[in-house]
């Protein structure tokens, strides 16, 4: 992809100018991401003319009713206290990817056919534990009707579409280019439209081709769907590859996270004290991405391919692509996030935990599996049982097991090395002006990775598990109470361990 350089720096944004007028489709607004990517625009690109957000019908709340629920999330506080008329600025369709034509109504097909030009398909499905039916009707049919509402849009500029690094993880080296999928999307669109479950269940193995999951599959489905699709169509497509998306480091607010998928997850369970074991090698790069990072890169994605499209025709025909990763040499390895998480759990502990966190990775597979069936669900089992000698519903194996299945999904990554190359991504950067590098800034090579986990746990006390700071003195009390029972416990094993070796040694 040409980047087109900026000019001399003049204290405008290049990128909100590009932005002002422009009327904007999102799908995917409700989710972690989207979110963020609204928040962002409305507040750094606010002369926009408008944004439409594609929401469904939920659990039978309207999209209207969402809509007013949506922007009482924190992360818009501070944006609807400086400037709340801006909220007339979004308007809401009801729509479903899963839904023929995307559930669009005749009249909100044309409304965006004419007047759209640039979309930021988030919409997805990012479970890793999935049966392929939902994640390719999700992931990959949801794409094709995008691409098909896309064609009818005479002004369209930009369709920025958000894949995944992980998308060819067969590949240890991942370039800014296209991947042929490990079979036709098309093929495998009209399998899952005519298999049944079982037999869909039966086959998915040999489909997957070593990925990991569906969800990676999809992902490369849907890359190599829109570049046979486009052969023809000639849409102005990039495609956006984030790596593992994290807490923000700055906006909209520092340590902002939703979800507990990936490492947040792993996070939770280390503080409760129920994970005490993880299979991970210490020294690769934990291949994360801020989420700000991550947006602003969709966001200079957009701009470059916005404005080659206008400025010439002959570009707009080849799918361009952009790894939103960071270079290893700016991120800390797996083995220091998770000791330096561990330092910052004793500082902001959380008020309720089941045992002291602690616990160690281990490179080793069967020394891993060894501590699981000791410290994980040895404890579970006798706590269990206790819990219902007392009358009470037992839990404890309950939670263990699905630790295990996360354990299992998240440690196929802490284990592999991959090299994310990420030049088109350093060069979009490296092309703006002084302004725009701070509106829109995606550099990390000045991050502060000890501040920037510090918020994330803070954040994720407060924005997941509704602990204010205001909790932090009992749960340094009850923390203190865990470590108390966990060295009494350790002073027991030993002497236990002591008496044994005694007793060898008096009979021999």
């Amino acid at each position: 992809m040409e980047i087109l350089k900026s000019d001399a720096d003049s204290g405008v944004s290049e990128i909100a100018n590009y932005y002002a007028g422009k009327t904007i489709l999102i799908t995917g607004a409700t989710g972690f991401m989207g979110k963020v990517l609204v928040e962002k625009l409305l507040r750094s690109c606010s002369d926009l003319e408008a944004i439409y957000m594609l929401i469904r019908s939920k659990k039978g709340v309207e999209p209207s009713v969402r809509k007013e629920q949506y922007f009482k999330c924190v992360i818009f506080s501070k944006l609807l206290e400086t400037n709340p008329e801006i909220l007339q600025k979004v308007r809401v369709v009801k729509g479903d990817v899963l839904e023929p034509n995307l559930g669009l109504s005749t009249n909100d097909i044309n409304t965006l056919a004419s007047k759209v030009q640039i979309v930021f398909h988030c919409a997805a499905n990012v479970r890793f534990d999935q049966p392929l039916r939902p994640m390719v009707n999700m992931n990959v049919v949801g794409t094709l009707k995008l691409l098909q509402l896309a064609e009818k849009m005479g002004n369209l500029e930009a369709l920025v579409h958000v894949s995944t690094s992980y998308c060819q993880c067969n590949e240890r080296v991942l370039e800014e280019r296209a991947y042929p999928a490990p079979q036709n999307p098309f093929t495998i669109i009209e399998m899952v439209e005519t298999m049944d479950d079982a037999a869909l269940a039966e086959i998915t193995p040999k489909l997957l081709n070593g990925l990991p999951n569906t969800y990676a599959y999809s992902k490369a489905l849907s890359e190599d769907l829109i570049c046979r699709y486009n052969i023809n169509k000639k849409l102005p497509v990039i495609i956006t590859r984030p790596s593992i998306v994290t807490a923000a480091i700055h906006e909209p607010l520092p340590g902002w996270i939703e979800g507990v998928n990936g490492p947040t997850g792993l996070m939770i369970g280390a503080a409760r004290g129920v994970i005490r074991s993880m299979h991970c090698n210490p020294d690769y790069a934990s291949t994360v991405i801020p989420v700000d990072k991550a947006i602003n890169g969709m966001i200079l994605c957009g701009y470059q391919r916005g404005k080659i499209s206008s400025s010439s025709s002959s570009i707009t025909k080849n799918v361009e692509f952009c790894n939103l990763c960071i270079s290893s040499k700016a991120l800390m390895s797996w083995g220091e996030s998770i000791e330096t998480g561990r330092r910052f759990f004793y500082e902001t502990p959380l008020s309720f935990a089941l045992w002291y966190p602690g616990g160690s990775i281990k490179r080793n597979y069967y020394h891993h599996l060894f501590c699981v069936i000791f410290f994980h669900y040895l404890p579970a089992y006798f706590i269990d049982f206790w819990l219902l000698i007392f009358g009470r519903k037992p839990f404890l194996v309950h939670v263990q097991r699905k630790i295990s299945t996360g354990l299992k999904l998240l440690q196929y990554y802490t284990t592999k090395d991959w090299d994310f190359r990420n030049e088109r991504f350093q060069e979009l950067s490296s092309k703006l002006n002084e302004t725009d590098e701070q509106l829109f800034d995606t550099s990390v090579s000045q991050v502060n990775w000890d501040i920037y986990i510090s918020n994330y746990i803070r954040g994720m006390r407060t924005y997941i598990l509704g602990e204010s700071d205001d909790t932090l003195p009992y749960a340094k009390i009850v923390l203190r109470r865990l470590y108390i029972l966990d060295w009494l416990k350790s002073v027991k094993v030993r002497i236990n361990k002591n008496l044994i070796i005694s007793n060898e040694e008096t009979l021999r």
